[in-house]
């Protein structure tokens, strides 16, 4: 079914007036408020592991495997949510002191293997750069040119179910590694690499802490899995940590692939419209759960300092003044995610229109 496209021309609205519809205390960034939140999803995910390191209080009516599928997904989840508020850190949302921040996002990010300063300043650069089919840094949309085997899997229903296996689980060690998916760089560049072309000169040494960081968390695994066994740390540890990254891709695939989400050429690109280049989504009761970045995120790309418990707010003060230039899609999540992978193949430009630098998804090479 074709969809309605989103307005692509310059806004009639500023980003000053978006900020004068805002209350003002939806800016506030309290230290007290953002630590409840984080405590909250501390206690559940603690609550959690002490319950299968103990063993499950259950009279043997259900399964052990169910017991654990069920961990899994609550699990996963609650850490989606800390994981979060880790990226809130990164934008200097968490609190008024950065160093605070710093502190918050290098441990919790660290502790699920996410390299805190590297991906803080790509994600900074994905926020300077939406929409740009040039320098965006994630889930830059595919030329013709640059489509390469992703045409032949999805054409057909098993290469897109390959395509989407492959994406949720290797797609976020694989952009940290490799860059995949992400913008082309003159060489190779990785999050682990301090003099990749992705960081300047005053942001290697950062990448050097997250290194090590990591590293510190790696001997705790390695003890942890001397102590209890590999396969103990696969259960409690690994495939939570599976579905936390499962979820940030799908999370953030969806949130910047659309049929109505116009990309635009560097001629045409500004700030203000590759920032409202992207469409809330709505993830049912996991909303709260990972504190409003799915159904808040056209908010937060036009205000990435703002905490997510205003979010909500915000949103509904600059809905009205942002019209049609706001994107929600209530489309389920699983039948969302086969679409846009049927149907958001490539980017073209419409070339029978002066607007040639403005591209739109397809799935048709002519």
């Amino acid at each position: 079914m074709a969809m309605k496209r989103a307005p692509y021309g310059k806004p009639t609205f500023t980003l000053g007036q978006l900020k004068k519809a805002i209350p003002p205390h939806c800016f506030k960034r309290s230290l007290l408020i953002s630590s409840s939140y984080l405590a909250l999803d501390l206690i559940i995910a603690t609550s959690l592991f002490y319950m299968v390191r103990n063993g499950f209080p259950v009279d043997g009516h259900i399964s052990p495997s169910v017991l654990w599928v069920l961990y899994w997904i609550a699990q996963g989840c609650i850490l989606t949510g800390i994981w979060v508020i880790a990226h809130e850190c990164g934008h200097h949302a968490f609190s008024d002191y950065a160093l605070v921040d710093n502190i918050v996002g290098l441990v919790l990010h660290s502790f699920l293997l996410v390299p805190y300063f590297s991906w803080k300043y790509s994600h900074s650069r994905h926020h300077s750069n939406t929409g740009s089919i040039n320098k965006d840094e994630v889930f830059v949309p595919k030329t013709k040119e640059r489509l390469g085997y992703m045409r032949r899997l999805s054409d057909k229903p098993l290469g897109r179910i390959a395509a989407i296996f492959v994406t949720l689980t290797l797609g976020w060690p694989f952009y940290l590694l490799f860059n995949a998916s992400g913008r082309d760089y003159e060489r190779p560049a990785s999050h682990f690499d301090p003099n990749a072309p992705i960081f300047n000169d005053r942001e290697r040494p950062q990448v050097l802490i997250s290194n090590v960081s990591l590293c510190g968390v790696a001997l705790l695994l390695c003890k942890l899995a001397y102590m209890n066994g590999i396969a103990w740390l696969i259960k409690v540890y690994i495939v939570p940590l599976f579905i936390v990254n499962a979820f940030l891709v799908l999370i953030t695939f969806l949130q910047h692939t659309h049929p109505a989400l116009p990309h635009y050429s560097e001629d045409e690109w500004e700030w203000l419209r590759g920032a409202l280049s992207t469409v809330d989504r709505d993830f049912g009761f996991l909303n709260h759960v990972f504190h409003h970045i799915t159904d808040t995120h056209v908010a937060h790309h036009l205000f990435s300092g703002m905490p997510h418990y205003h979010a909500k707010e915000a949103t509904e003060a600059i809905k009205p003044i942002l019209g049609e230039y706001y994107q929600f899609d209530r489309t389920p999540v699983p039948v969302a995610l086969w679409r846009e992978f049927k149907e958001c193949v490539l980017v073209k430009p419409d070339n029978h229109k002066k607007e040639s630098g403005i591209f739109w998804y397809t799935n048709k090479l002519n």
